[in-house]
C-alpha cells in the first residue's frame, strides 16, 4: 500500500535510509555517526516538504520511501533556514576522512543541491526500498504518485542522481523513462517529465 506519511514514521524511514543507503545495500556502520545519512537524504525532506513523502506499506510496517521537492531552489532557502542549524547541533563541525566529508558538507550546505539541471527540471527526490518491498511494483506505484502530484502542480520536470556503481537503481530509473542529463565523476543525473510518469 502506498499512503503519504505520518510523523509516526520518522523513526522507521530513518531506518529504511541506513539500510539502503550503501547503493542500494546497507549502509550501518560506514560513517562515525549513522544518523548522518537520514540527516541529509531524508528528514530535511520530512520536515520541509510532508506534503510529498510517500511510504510503501506492508504489514502496518513502513518498507520504503519517496521523498521529494517540487521547488529545489526554494527547498535550498528553508534548509539553509530550518535544517542546517538543526544539522549542525547533531553534527558538529569536525575533523573527517573524505569518505565521510562529502556527507557533512551536504548537511551544512544545501546550496550543493543547486545543479545545472534545476532550471528545467525544479523538482528532484530520494527513493528507498527495503529488499522485501523491491520487485513488487512499489517503486513504480511511488513514482506514479510523485508524478501525478507533481503533474497536478504543473512542475516542468523532475531528477535525481545515481550513483555510477548502482546500476541496477539507473536501470530502474531507465525503465521509467528517465533520461541522462549528464555525469560526473561519480554520479549521473537523470531526469523526466512528471507525466511520463502518469501511465506507471
Amino acid at each position: 500500500m502506498i499512503r503519504l506519511s505520518r510523523p509516526t514514521d520518522l523513526r522507521a524511514l530513518r531506518e529504511i535510509c541506513l539500510r539502503t543507503g550503501d547503493s542500494g545495500q546497507d549502509a550501518t556502520g560506514l560513517w562515525s555517526d549513522d544518523g548522518l545519512l537520514p540527516d541529509v537524504f531524508l528528514e530535511p525532506y520530512v520536515l520541509l516538504e510532508p506534503s510529498t513523502v510517500w511510504v510503501v506499506e506492508a504489514d502496518a510496517r513502513a518498507v520504503g520511501y519517496l521523498v521529494a521537492t517540487f521547488d529545489t531552489r526554494r527547498f535550498v532557502e528553508r534548509w539553509s533556514e530550518r535544517w542546517t542549524p538543526i544539522f549542525a547541533d547533531r553534527h558538529p563541525r569536525t575533523a573527517v576522512d573524505a569518505n565521510e566529508q562529502w556527507l557533512r558538507d551536504a548537511g551544512y550546505n544545501a546550496s550543493l543541491l543547486l545543479n545545472e539541471h534545476v532550471e528545467n527540471f525544479p523538482a528532484h527526490l530520494h527513493i528507498a526500498l527495503l529488499p522485501r518491498a523491491q520487485g513488487r511494483g512499489s517503486g513504480r506505484a511511488l513514482m506514479g504518485a510523485v508524478g501525478l502530484a507533481a503533474t497536478e502542480a504543473g512542475v516542468p520536470g523532475i531528477h535525481l542522481g545515481v550513483g555510477l556503481a548502482n546500476l541496477s537503481a539507473r536501470a530502474f530509473y531507465e525503465r521509467l523513462g528517465f533520461h541522462e542529463l549528464s555525469a560526473a565523476a561519480d554520479t549521473v543525473w537523470l531526469g523526466i517529465a512528471p507525466e511520463r510518469l502518469l501511465s506507471l
